[in-house]
């Protein structure tokens, strides 16, 4: 599979990368500011997600396209907007996207009838406004034409860490560990990101949690 990673260098975007190159993928990893050389199956763009008009070009060579960009602090009321003009250049290439998103849409453990973003157990006021970009993120997703794109919400905590090869899927509830945590690894987000695209799952939005045990 042809697989282009926008947000190649961030912490996300690399974990995809190097899931996809050692699953045998051909990727280009493409962000402003590339720090990877090529090699065999691995391309790189230096390229800004603002510029759609340089998008389509990456998108049509692409099988499939994974949007996992974050923005500087002050940035995030962009990330919608950004969003939409991704998804109108995937749509005019017909490719299709899988985006790594936040974990606001969710609902909440705790109560069902809440969404993630509105509870202050999982985002507390000094994460809420990357909460709501996120939750915008998410709208702008379920009301754009271009239906083929998933959203992947990661549990409450998405942190470095090694790759322990194992996560538990759910659907549009954060999910806990026995212990009561939410949270994963880069790399293990990553195998559910390649997973999704090799045998997709049929669900819109879905979320995983880490289980080695899985």
């Amino acid at each position: 599979m042809r697989i282009a990673v926008f947000g190649g260098t961030g912490m996300a975007g690399s974990a995809v990368v190097t899931e996809a190159l050692t699953r045998g993928h051909v990727v280009t990893a493409v962000s402003r500011r590339p720090s990877a050389a090529e090699t065999g199956r691995l391309g790189v763009r230096a390229l800004d997600v603002a510029r759609t008009e340089e998008l389509e070009p990456v998108l049509a060579a692409a099988d499939a396209a994974v949007l996992a960009i974050r923005l500087a602090p002050g940035s995030e009321h962009l990330l919608a907007r950004l969003t939409r003009g991704f998804l109108d250049a995937a749509k005019r290439c017909g490719t299709r996207v899988l985006v790594v998103g936040g974990s606001a849409p969710l609902r909440s453990p705790a109560d069902a009838g809440r969404l993630l973003v509105d509870d202050p157990a999982y985002v507390p006021v000094e994460w809420r406004t990357i909460a709501q970009a996120s939750l915008d993120q998410f709208r702008v997703c379920l009301d754009h034409p271009h239906d083929a794109w998933t959203y992947l919400s990661p549990p409450a905590i998405l942190e470095p860490g090694t790759r322990t090869g194992g996560y538990r899927r759910g659907s549009t509830t954060l999910l806990t560990d026995g212990n009561g945590d939410s949270r994963i690894t880069a790399p293990d987000l990553a195998i559910a990101v390649l997973d999704e695209l090799e045998s997709p799952g049929g669900e819109h939005h879905f979320t995983v949690v880490q289980d080695p045990s899985a």
